[in-house]
């Protein structure tokens, strides 16, 4: 169901006009964050319905990120993707004991990016 907001966490201006790009193409809205701390006070302040989170970012890694944003009660259940160029044998498995309900490998398949957040959001919302 497109039109539900997603926080894009990305500090590459290329992956993050893709993936704003594809997404807004679909209907969805977005928020765009650079760094993990700018991620915290968006996913907290609006509420999103996906996050998708690069691994590596300047400030603070993914996985930080994440163990913040699971404190939080506001953000607790909020469904998070791992986004990650990470793509070696056991990341999934790893990302998911770390809490992400998922990732997606770059180079981003746009097909998969969209069948994944479509997953998601869907998960979310019903």
């Amino acid at each position: 169901m497109a039109g539900e907001q997603i926080l894009v966490v990305e500090d590459n201006p290329k992956n993050m006009t893709l993936l704003r790009d594809v997404l807004r193409a679909t209907g969805y809205r977005t928020l765009e964050a650079s760094t993990g701390g700018q991620a915290l006070k968006l996913a907290t302040k609006h509420g999103p319905a996906l996050v998708l989170l690069d691994i590596r970012l300047p400030d603070m890694d993914g996985v930080e990120v994440l163990s913040r944003l699971r404190m939080d009660e506001r953000t607790a259940r909020m469904p998070v993707l791992a986004v990650t160029a990470q793509a070696m044998k056991g990341d999934s498995e790893r990302f998911k004991e770390a809490g992400f309900d998922g990732y997606l490998s770059k180079p981003i398949d746009i097909d998969e990016l969209l069948a994944t957040v479509q997953q998601h959001c869907e998960r979310h919302s019903g």
